[in-house]
């Protein structure tokens, strides 16, 4: 009896030993999707009240832990069952983050008549700062399953010839980790402020590295919002464009000689002004019905 109990707890561990070797070999090979990730939320997570900013990223927080939730048990059927169906699913992720990068291009550089609230201001009532928080977190918590979709399958390919117990417990892992670490590192950011203020406070008016750091952050924090804004409309691109690459077979010779983040970039771009001229000769006719 103890000797079965002691082979089970060895099984044990030589299976989480597995679990950990896998993790690793797929955090590598996701670590780029998570930087876009990263860069995507931030700018998501961005134009609140300050007081607003945690209550709100815990909402997209507890949004991306559910699509995960969603996500995995659905991506372990298709892989078994249907796999070509995670393919289509994949492009169509794709298409749409292709769309949304170069719309905010185009609005960028053809603004609309209506001005579009990006950020939240003293002047809004309390009914449109709860619809506005209300569009920005739907928006993100939507951007975040198709990123999330693209980590998860990803993650996936990796251990296709490893157990079914062991898929499940690096993918698992992976998704969830990079949920919390991505989401914890935008929780610093768009807090970033509020920490300089704490560190400058705690100088107590002594010109030293606490009240130095302090400003920095505090200096740093519009720059760096506006910077993600930049990043993330870009990353929304390169991970659409390395969505084509990798899953349509018309794009595996195409440019080939072209470095793989400029390729990932031209195929998003491109793509996305396609869908974006489809979607806006829709709207048309729908108006001319």
């Amino acid at each position: 009896m103890a000797s079965g109990f002691f082979a089970l707890l060895d099984d044990i561990s030589v299976l989480m030993d597995d679990v950990l070797i896998m993790s690793k070999v797929s955090a590598k090979k996701t670590a780029g999707i998570l930087g876009d990730d990263l860069a995507v939320n931030a700018e998501k997570a961005s134009g609140f009240v300050s007081s607003r900013e945690l209550p709100v990223l815990w909402a997209i927080t507890k949004g991306s832990f559910f699509n995960k939730l969603i996500i995995l048990p659905i991506a372990f059927l298709l892989s078994a069952f249907l796999p070509s169906v995670i393919k289509i699913i994949l492009i169509m992720g794709g298409l749409y983050l292709a769309f949304e990068g170069v719309e905010k291009v185009y609005e960028y550089i053809f603004p609309h008549k209506t001005p579009v609230v990006d950020n939240i201001s003293e002047s809004l009532s309390a009914s449109q700062i709860l619809e506005f928080e209300k569009k920005k977190v739907k928006s993100a918590i939507l951007t975040d399953f198709i990123l999330s979709v693209e980590i998860i399958i990803i993650t996936l390919g990796t251990v296709m010839d490893q157990s079914l117990v062991v898929q499940i417990g690096v993918v698992t892992m992976i998704s969830f980790i990079a949920t919390a670490g991505v989401y914890g590192i935008v929780a610093f950011i768009v807090r970033m402020d509020d920490f300089g203020l704490k560190l400058i406070q705690m100088s107590k008016g002594k010109k030293n590295v606490l009240n130095y750091t302090g400003v920095g952050l505090v200096n740093a924090l519009p720059i760096v919002i506006k910077c993600l804004s930049v990043i993330g409309t870009v990353a929304l691109m390169l991970v659409s464009g390395g969505i084509f690459a990798h899953n349509i077979e018309a794009f595996h010779h195409f440019l080939e000689s072209f470095p793989g983040i400029l390729r990932d970039f031209i195929f998003g771009l491109c793509v996305g002004i396609l869908v974006l001229l489809v979607v806006n000769l829709a709207k048309r006719i729908i108006k001319l019905f």
